[in-house]
């Protein structure tokens, strides 16, 4: 049996929601697709699928067992690849994620800088503020922000993020900035859904210290929060990536400085060392490059 033959079969019919569709867009004939399938799942020792005259449905075992024939397909593209490419002429597609607000803000800019140096390169940028299942969902490359990383998954440290607190002129004038952090208890403080939604975390002279933070207003995204912000809502705990050139500007204030808010590492996550394809091994290396041990955007 070809087997990557009948997973490319099986792959296809569940895309194409049929036997006849598969074959034609195969190129083969429905006996054939039929065939295939039949061999795959005498391979696996389940049936994968529950055929009626008008549709099929996965069984357990081929929900289980698609994506890992999706993750076979892609590898053996990686393959032919990297025997078709020299190393040194990164070509294909990319799948990369990364949050809405890191996105917008830094990996954009970087990402149109990538594919401007590397012309036989393509991008599909999917931002969203959720963990993605790099295997299910077909994505070469995640950017976490987190000091939390998936055991199972191969990471690569890109840069720090740091925090500010900060707040904006307009929402100064009508309350006292605090001067140390028990006094965020006496603030309308705009939080974040998933992150440090209730309790801030600092370093003052080298000691831990928290403080039980609340407000009116919260948010699943950094963007909004700071938008808020920007607009007199409130004291806002903002990642340096998105609040460093608006405090330069003027249109926000750092406040509480002398204490550190919790750092968090910034990663380039993927699933696997094996097969790795040059354009996803030449984005790694630029983005650790450009990003550097010091974030660019707290260089000023």
């Amino acid at each position: 049996m070809d087997k990557l033959a009948a997973m490319q079969a099986f792959v296809t019919v569940v895309d194409g929601g049929s036997q006849t569709a598969a074959a034609d867009k195969l190129g083969l004939s429905r006996p054939v697709i039929s065939r295939l399938l039949a061999e795959l799942e005498e391979w696996t020792g389940a049936r994968l699928m529950h055929r009626t005259t008008r549709r099929l449905n996965l069984t357990a075992a081929g929900a289980e067992v698609l994506p890992l024939c999706r993750r076979m397909l892609d590898l053996a593209e990686d393959m032919r690849a990297v025997v078709a490419a020299p190393e040194d002429e990164p070509k294909g597609l990319l799948r990369v994620t990364a949050s809405t607000s890191f996105g917008q803000a830094q990996l954009m800019l970087a990402v149109t800088e990538f594919v401007g140096r590397y012309s036989q390169v393509s991008v599909d940028m999917v931002l969203l503020d959720r963990t993605v299942n790099l295997v299910d969902e077909r994505m070469d490359l995640a950017i976490r922000i987190t000091n939390e990383l998936d055991p199972n998954l191969i990471a690569r440290r890109l840069t720090t993020c740091r925090s500010v607190v900060c707040a904006s002129p307009d929402y100064l004038k009508r309350h006292s900035a605090p001067r140390v952090v028990e006094d965020l208890t006496l603030h309308n403080c705009l939080t974040h859904t998933y992150h440090s939604s209730s309790l801030w975390h600092f370093t003052h002279k080298d000691l831990p210290k928290s403080v039980a933070v609340k407000g009116n207003l919260t948010s699943n995204d950094s963007i909004t929060t700071m938008q808020a912000a920007l607009c007199g809502a409130g004291v806002a705990l903002l990642p340096t990536y998105l609040a460093a050139p608006l405090i330069q500007q003027g249109q926000l204030v750092a406040l509480l400085t002398p204490y550190q808010p919790m750092e968090l590492g910034i990663f380039a996550v993927y699933a696997s060392r094996k097969h790795m394809s040059s354009a996803l091994r030449a984005m790694l290396d630029f983005l650790a490059q450009r990003f550097g041990p010091e974030p660019v955007w707290d260089r000023v």
